[in-house]
């Protein structure tokens, strides 16, 4: 009954996250996330093969250049673990895995050749897919490149195949030179196993600082307890939530899309009651290339007589007068 969804989108759920899926639950979070859903088969109208516009922003091939000061290198289009609700579903899991050499050199020549770019970030597909020897050879390569700065890795490989994070990969990503951050994608606080932890443990400890993502998700962490559990876990694990994304218009995703007034209440039904370090920010990617923007409730509104109404954690409003 799922061939046709696996014949159209990948399909692969490592052990670690597979032991996870409760097979008694019909609602598993973790099920929801990445076994194949037959609606997945049947898109709506405004829903994009390329939602956030990458193609409309790719210079060369691998590269998407969307901000003044930083650029996408797409270095493979596998994962360990392919979302059901991904954005770029057209074109992961497909065709040849990894840019060839010869992209690389094209990409890495754009990079140089643009002084303004500081930060590179590592996406794809998964880049810590790759071996370690292959990281260590474009890190090295990244390494003659004084303007960069950054190295960004986004990543869901300490979730999904934890024992991947070892010394050899941590070395791989040191040997850019540069100040590197990972970025894991983690939805529900039941991904950060004690094991997913331990792997985040050994970034950090070697000098790797974590930051935290996630989408928002209907029937997986559309509810503000689930939010907060997992906001927390993040922290318990020194890894800082960064963005809590909307979910994109990829096409057969309806079923996982929240509006964006739901998904404000619940951004608001975190503020107050998990600490400041657990707050994402709640942002948007506008479709067709135009990049993210925060989308959080708003907590200002004109008062009178000059003053702003300000509203606190609990919905209690309170003048402001601006000095």
């Amino acid at each position: 009954m799922l061939e046709p969804v696996t014949g159209r989108y990948a399909l692969a759920i490592p052990p670690a996250l597979a032991g996870l899926i409760d097979p008694a639950d019909p609602n598993d979070p973790i099920t929801r996330q990445f076994l194949p859903d037959t609606r997945e088969l049947t898109p709506v109208p405004g829903e994009l093969a390329d939602p956030i516009g990458d193609a409309a922003h790719s210079p060369v091939e691998g590269i998407v250049h969307r901000y003044p000061d930083r650029v996408l290198l797409k270095l493979l289009a596998a994962c360990p673990v392919y979302c059901r609700f991904c954005f770029r579903r057209e074109t992961v899991g497909e065709g040849e895995a990894a840019l060839s050499p010869a992209a690389i050199d094209r990409a890495l020549a754009y990079i140089a050749e643009r002084p303004g770019i500081w930060e590179v970030i590592l996406t794809g597909g998964d880049p810590l897919a790759l071996s370690p020897r292959r990281l260590a050879a474009l890190a090295r390569r990244l390494d003659t490149i004084p303007h960069v700065k950054i190295l960004r890795v986004h990543t869901r490989m300490p979730v999904a195949v934890p024992d991947r994070i070892d010394a050899a990969l941590i070395e791989a990503l040191k040997a850019s030179g540069k100040t590197v951050y990972v970025a894991l994608h983690a939805n529900h606080p039941r991904e950060l196993t004690p094991a997913a932890c331990a792997a985040c443990d050994r970034l950090i400890d070697a000098g790797i600082p974590m930051l935290g993502q996630t989408v928002l998700l209907r029937g997986v962490n559309d509810d503000v307890q689930t939010l907060a559990t997992l906001m927390r876990a993040f922290v318990e694990a020194r890894v800082k939530p960064y963005y809590l994304h909307h979910p994109d218009l990829a096409p057969g995703t309806a079923h996982f899309r929240l509006s964006i007034e739901e998904g404000q209440r619940l951004v608001a039904g975190l503020l107050g009651r998990v600490s400041g370090l657990c707050q994402p920010i709640y942002v948007l990617d506008i479709p067709g290339g135009f990049g993210k923007t925060p989308i959080g409730p708003n907590r200002l509104r004109p008062g009178k007589a000059g003053t702003i109404e300000i509203e606190d954690w609990r919905g209690n409003l309170h003048a402001y007068r601006p000095g």
